[in-house]
């Protein structure tokens, strides 16, 4: 690899994950940053034993992603820029290769502001959980609309799209990603492995939470950029708040019309897993996630409400966290 490239890894409290993430990158890039959003474990500590610039953001702000990469990209102006900036979650290790094949596919088109790759998971079958997040990374190559936060950018593209907006505080690579294909910027997912991914999720409390999250992130970027996200909170109101505000209805006027929704969520819960399985999910994998992915409207629906509360109400938009 002979172009000058610099990471930024982003993260909070990650302990062990860290630790992995920045070896995976040692002798890999000409500059290694790593942007602390307040931890109290020995994350700093760590970042600058394996060698990396640390940044440490201060409390007089939220914490969010989108802020740490924003003030991670700017700590890197204050030297020499690279030709490309590979950004990294915390929670993630770089697989051998990937950054020379993203080079390679930057450098085949001067149009790429962003190539992306393969985010797997470590321990898919630690949980349902996790294995939920192996599946959701899996997506087709080619050109695509956006990706997430594990992705290689031309520095020209990152500038001219005015970079990360830290009022985002989930889904804020979705939003990055408009921004930048506005500027008439391509984003390329190549087929090659990227990142192994530890979500960490082993209880339905942080499934849950982490829902809740997707939720506001489906209501604050389809605000700032509609029609962005439309179905998605389409499918959000009416299986996570209209259809559970008639249930409770029936509850407590007609009983027996809870068979009607109990026969709607049967059949959004088939229709998954139908998806699931045309898609080369075996069946009894299908049907589990079904279940999930079902269930998760309700939860997207309190993050939908809590960013509009917010919004209304004049509030920062806080982090939420699931680990």
């Amino acid at each position: 690899m002979t172009a000058k490239l610099a990471v930024i890894a982003i993260g909070r409290n990650e302990g062990a994950r860290l630790i992995a993430c920045l070896a995976s990158l040692q002798g890999k890039a000409d500059r290694i940053i790593y942007v602390d959003s307040g931890s109290v474990d020995n994350s700093v500590a760590n970042a600058r034993a394996a060698g990396a610039e640390v940044v440490e953001l201060t409390a007089d702000k939220p914490f969010t992603a989108a802020r740490a990469r924003r003030e991670g990209y700017e700590h890197l102006q204050s030297g020499d820029m690279p030709e490309f900036v590979q950004f990294i979650d915390g929670d993630c290790i770089v697989v051998d290769g990937w950054l020379d094949h993203a080079v390679a596919a930057q450098q085949a088109d001067s149009n790429r502001g962003i190539v992306t790759g393969w985010r797997r998971e470590i321990h898919p079958e630690a949980s349902l959980y996790n294995d939920l997040c192996h599946d959701e990374w899996n997506r087709p190559a080619g050109d695509i609309l956006t990706c997430g936060g594990d992705m290689m950018v031309r520095p020209q593209a990152y500038e001219e799209a005015g970079g990360f907006d830290d009022t985002v505080i989930a889904a804020e690579d979705d939003e990055f990603c408009v921004r930048l294909r506005k500027q008439g910027w391509t984003i390329h997912r190549i087929p090659q492995e990227m990142t192994k991914h530890d979500a960490a999720m082993l209880r339905f409390g942080q499934w849950w939470q982490r829902a809740i999250r997707s939720g506001h992130g489906f209501a604050q970027v389809g605000y700032m950029h509609p029609p962005y996200f439309a179905k998605e909170q389409k499918r959000v109101l009416i299986y996570g708040a209209i259809t559970p505000f008639l249930a409770l209805l029936f509850l407590m006027t007609a009983p027996m019309l809870l068979i009607l929704i109990a026969a709607l969520y049967s059949i959004n819960y088939w229709r998954t897993a139908k998806g699931l399985i045309a898609n080369g999910m075996i069946p009894t994998r299908a049907y589990r996630h079904s279940v999930l992915l079902t269930l998760s409207k309700i939860p997207n629906a309190l993050g939908m409400a809590i960013f509009h509360w917010r919004r209304l109400k004049g509030r920062n938009m806080q982090i939420i966290e699931y680990k």
